[in-house]
């Protein structure tokens, strides 16, 4: 008798022992989905070994095999059950988010010809950092390190942060390479149909988002993640994966290279070069566009006006226009009013759902919640005290659209709004959030940006990172002129964009980080609790806060705090956390996945991000 040991896609480590009846035995095999019974429902589950024994007595049969051959291959298993160990999630979940969703259920997969590869020698594995501030190097690079792994013999996989940007590389390569490329995203159409022809090897370069880094390549030679340190690679769902870090893990299996290229790296991955872990490339570029810091502390800013603009970028823009040319002003706020509070007694209107300020919205006259879509007609009354005057105060998009029409009435002036395509001849003026950086063929002669002090001074720890991406990333929209207005022009962000010297940043950067014991000198960790009521939400979060700080026995790992999230309440639902630090991920994973095991709540949903951004 053989049993089988299978994980499901759920919060329970495993593996789970089930018999294989005598119909099933020659067919079975390591890497397969089979349906099972697991607590009374018929589940998905995907099997991780075989043996001939079991301690367990009167053990549930296998019901079903879904596949004709393997879905996973033993170095895809190694993959799964490493980020498992990294993320506090079980197997079954990290095994779950590497496939698409029509293997997650429960069908039924056609037998296919799995060919078999002609694998070639491994190389040591390789990681470099591609640093191209300018965006010029980064495709003479991806070209000929691909073109180097396919004469070898061997595959590739590219990472985009985007749909978009995969779309576009996906045509660049099929054009520039002449060679079988695939694609593969979440919410693709025939996603499974794409995923097969991967797995069956018909495909030598795949292209896709995030997900993509667990494509089921064989023979891999060579994965590249463009704009790495862009946050959308982390996963904001369970399992709370990085796939920077997936790649490296998938590096060290399968002896591939790595690159992780950017216009402004990670601080991990910049400081994995500074230690000499990952080589470093950065190609000598002179940055041509002049950058302007406008000290709003002083004269070039009109304190009797208030205006948005300071005097300089008033003047440049005007100097712009009237030379025919075309504008960018960057604003990272949507609306036309940030807030709405009452002039008498001061209260400031709140989506019921989620206890966040609504933003007035000129165009469509609405108040509108940006993270749950709550929207209301204006109040002419406030709620509380009943007076008459609501006031609007706050700017975004559409109060820049406002003063620019009053300021430069002869100008075209329109906002680019998510990721459709701009006609660069439809106006003089653009406004735009970060949406605009997945437009990268737009030029500009001139970019302002407006309220980035708003970006610097946020409570997190990476918001200096954050910013100092954003900026980098608008260098590419104009070799003219960037101007910044601020009240921060000491801040080391500005100073090494001024100087054109990114590693002024991050040094000051690393050496905060170190000062602080954040990463990436240590990893953090946080414990999340949700549920519908605040005050059991809040009780749950402390007692388990002080259960970790006397259990916590192991001093690589410290209990920081319990505090609310950031947005303590969301679309219904109340947030707390508790913050968590260590040097090992995996030792902290294995510390709170031996806490949760112990733990269950009514009402109360639990998770684990390991080194959140």
């Amino acid at each position: 008798m053989l049993y089988a040991k299978v994980v499901f896609s759920l919060p329970i480590d495993g593996p789970f022992d089930y018999s294989v009846p005598d119909n099933f035995a020659q067919k079975l095999a390591v890497g397969m989905r089979v349906k099972v019974n697991f607590s009374n429902r018929n589940l998905v589950g995907y099997v991780v070994g075989i043996s001939g024994k079991s301690s367990i007595p009167r053990l549930k049969p296998v019901l079903d095999i879904l596949d004709e051959v393997p879905t996973l291959n033993k170095n895809m298993l190694l993959l799964t059950k490493r980020v498992s160990e990294r993320y506090c999630c079980s197997w079954g979940e990290a095994i779950d988010t590497a496939l698409p969703q029509a293997l997650r259920k429960s069908r039924h997969i056609l037998k296919y010809t799995q060919p078999k590869i002609k694998t070639t020698p491994q190389e040591k594995p390789l990681a470099k950092l591609l640093e191209d501030i300018g965006g010029r190097f980064r495709w003479d690079f991806y070209f000929s390190s691909i073109k180097d792994t396919l004469d070898k013999g061997k595959k590739a996989i590219i990472l985009f942060p985007d749909i978009n940007s995969v779309l576009k590389a996906y045509g660049k390569i099929k054009a520039g390479m002449k060679t079988h490329v695939g694609i593969l995203y979440r919410k693709q159409t025939k996603a499974l149909e794409e995923w097969l022809k991967i797995k069956m090897q018909q495909v030598n370069v795949v292209v896709g988002t995030r997900s993509a880094v667990f494509a089921p390549i064989e023979n891999l030679g060579l994965i590249i993640v463009d704009e790495e340190g862009d946050p959308v690679y982390k996963q904001d769902q369970v399992p709370h994966y990085n796939a920077r870090e997936v790649a490296l893990m998938r590096m060290a299996i399968e002896k591939t290279r790595v690159i992780l290229s950017s216009r402004s790296p990670s601080i991990e991955s910049f400081y994995l070069a500074k230690r000499g872990k990952i080589e470093y490339v950065c190609p000598e570029a002179t940055i041509p566009t002049q950058i302007k810091t406008v000290d709003l502390k002083n004269g070039y800013y009109n304190r009797e006006r208030k205006t948005i603009f300071s005097k300089y970028l008033q003047d440049s823009i005007g100097a712009v226009l009237k030379s025919k040319g075309k504008i960018l002003l960057f604003i990272n706020r949507k609306g036309f009013a940030t807030f709405a509070s009452c002039r008498h007694c001061g209260n400031i209107l709140k989506c019921p759902r989620c206890n966040i300020n609504l933003v007035y919205h000129f165009a469509k006259n609405i108040l509108s919640c940006h993270y749950c879509n709550y929207k209301t007609a204006p109040l002419e009354i406030c709620p509380i005290c009943n007076s008459g005057y609501i006031r609007y105060r706050g700017i975004g998009t559409e109060k820049i659209e406002s003063e620019l029409s009053r300021i430069f009435p002869e100008a075209k002036v329109r906002m680019i709004e998510g990721p459709q395509k701009t006609n660069i001849d439809d106006a003089d003026i653009f406004i735009a959030t970060e949406s605009v950086m997945k437009s990268p063929e737009l030029k500009f002669d001139l970019v302002g940006v407006l309220y980035v002090d708003n970006l610097l001074n946020r409570q997190d720890l990476r918001s200096a990172e954050k910013t100092f991406r954003i900026l980098t990333g608008l260098l590419n929209f104009t070799e003219k002129s960037i101007v910044i207005q601020t009240r921060l022009k000491q801040h080391q962000v500005l100073e090494a964009l001024v100087q054109k010297n990114s590693r002024i940043f991050y040094k000051k950067e690393l050496l905060q980080r170190k000062q602080l014991g954040f990463p990436p000198y240590e990893h953090l960790g946080l414990l999340k609790f949700r549920g519908r009521s605040a005050l059991k939400v809040e009780e749950t979060a402390n007692e388990e806060f002080k259960e970790l700080s006397r259990s916590s026995k192991d001093k690589a790992i410290k209990v920081i705090s319990c505090h609310p999230a950031e947005h303590p309440k969301l679309r219904g639902n109340f947030y707390w956390q508790i913050l968590l630090k260590a040097k090992d991920p995996n030792k902290l994973s294995r510390f709170l996945k031996n806490r949760l095991r112990k733990i269950s709540y009514s009402g109360i949903i639990t998770t684990v991000d390991i080194d959140p951004l």
